[in-house]
C-alpha cells in the first residue's frame, strides 16, 4: 500500500526540524513541508483550506470549531506557547501601571489573535482592565490595511475602529497616536528605537514567573489540524501525527540539553534551560490533553467571555477523538 502523499505547513522550529529533516517519520505519510510564517499559514489555512495538515492558530480555530464552521480538527500539538506580557509595549511616557490602560487606545493588528487574546486576560485578571474599558485601533504592524482573517461579531460594548488606510499601528505608536501596542510581533519601523516605547512591565520576565506560580498556565498559542474530511477517511492518522510531533520534540529537547556544543545562539542556555526546568517541570512543553488540561480550559473560558466563542467549548469536544488517549509500555 502507498503512503498518503500529504502537505504540511508549519513553523521552522527546532521542536519541528526533525520532522524536517527526515529524522522522525509519520507512520504511513510520505509529506510536503512548507516552512512558512504563521501570518501566511493561517491566513490560507481559514481563507481557501490551502494544506492537509496545518499549524493552526489556537484562537482562530476555537471561533470556528465553537460555531461548527471549521475546516480543521486540531490536535493537542502545541507548536507556539508563550507567556505574553512582553507583547504589551505601551508609551512610556504616559503609562506606567496597567492600570493606567483604562481609556486609552490599543494597536492591535486583528482582534482574535491567539496572542491578544491571553493578554486582555491578563489584563482583565489580574489589573481589572476589562475589554470594553479601552478603544481598539486595528491594523497592520509592518503593512497598512491588514485585514482579520476571519469574521466576528463582537460583544457591542467592545469600540474597535480601523487604522487610517495608509497607517501601521507601528508608526501610529511612535507618533503617540494610540497608548499602547499588544501583538506577536514588536512594533518596527521608528517605534522600535524611540526612547519612549517600551515594554508595560519593566521586568516582564519575573511578571510572566509569578503569573506560572499563580495560575499554573503556560499559554498555548497555535495548535495542529488536520482536514476533517481526511481525518475521517483516514482515523488512524491523527494518532500517527500526534505520535511524530511527539518524537520530533523530544528530540529538539535531547538536543537542547547536550550543552557539550550549545545548539542555540545564544548565551546561558543551560542556566536558562535548568531554570524553566525547575520552576515548570522537566516536561515544562508538553503535549496532550491531560498535561494541559488547566491551559486548555483556561483559555476557552477567557475565549467566551471576550466574546470570540459563541459557547463555551469543552475540552472533551476540542480535539480529535483518537488524541486523547495513546497507547504505554
Amino acid at each position: 500500500m502507498s503512503k498518503l502523499n500529504l502537505s504540511i505547513a508549519m513553523g521552522n522550529y527546532d521542536r519541528t526540524r526533525a520532522l524536517l529533516d527526515g529524522e522522525v517519520q509519520i507512520d504511513g505519510v510520505d509529506p510536503v513541508y512548507m516552512t512558512l510564517s504563521p501570518e501566511e499559514m493561517f491566513f490560507r489555512a481559514f481563507r481557501s483550506v490551502d494544506f492537509d495538515i496545518s499549524e493552526l492558530s489556537f484562537s482562530s480555530y476555537l471561533v470556528k470549531h465553537a460555531k461548527d464552521e471549521s475546516p480543521y480538527i486540531a490536535l493537542p500539538i502545541f507548536l507556539s506557547r508563550a507567556f505574553r506580557h512582553t507583547s504589551i509595549y505601551v508609551r512610556k511616557d504616559r503609562i506606567k501601571r496597567p492600570e493606567d490602560l483604562r481609556g486609552c487606545r490599543i494597536g492591535i493588528p486583528e482582534y482574535q489573535l491567539t496572542a491578544i487574546v491571553w493578554a486582555r486576560s491578563i489584563l482583565s485578571d489580574d489589573y481589572g482592565i476589562q475589554p470594553e474599558d479601552v478603544t481598539w485601533v486595528r491594523g497592520g504592524i509592518d503593512e497598512p490595511g491588514r485585514p482579520e482573517k476571519i469574521k466576528l461579531q463582537l460583544p457591542p460594548d467592545v469600540k474597535m475602529i480601523d487604522a487610517p488606510a495608509d497607517r501601521t499601528i507601528s508608526d501610529m505608536l511612535d507618533r503617540g497616536e494610540i497608548d499602547a501596542f499588544i501583538a506577536p510581533r514588536p512594533p518596527s519601523g521608528a517605534a522600535a528605537s524611540n526612547p519612549q516605547v517600551g515594554w508595560l512591565f519593566d521586568d516582564p520576565t519575573a511578571v510572566a514567573k509569578d503569573y506560572y506560580r499563580r495560575t499554573g498556565v503556560f499559554p498555548i498559542m497555535h495548535v495542529v489540524g488536520i482536514r476533517k474530511a481526511l481525518a475521517e477517511q483516514h482515523p488512524w492518522l491523527p494518532a500517527a501525527v500526534l505520535k511524530a510531533f511527539e518524537k520530533a520534540k523530544a528530540s529538539a529537547l535531547h538536543s537542547l540539553s547536550d550543552t557539550s556544543a550549545t545548539k542555540v545562539t545564544l548565551p546561558f542556555v543551560e542556566e536558562q534551560l535548568k531554570a524553566a526546568r525547575d520552576t515548570m517541570g522537566s516536561d515544562y512543553w508538553s503535549y496532550g490533553v491531560d498535561a494541559n488540561r488547566k491551559t486548555l480550559e483556561t483559555f476557552l473560558r477567557t475565549h467566551h467571555a471576550q466574546g470570540l466563542s459563541k459557547r463555551l467549548v469543552d475540552v472533551s469536544e476540542l480535539f480529535h477523538p483518537g488524541t486523547y488517549e495513546s497507547f504505554k509500555i
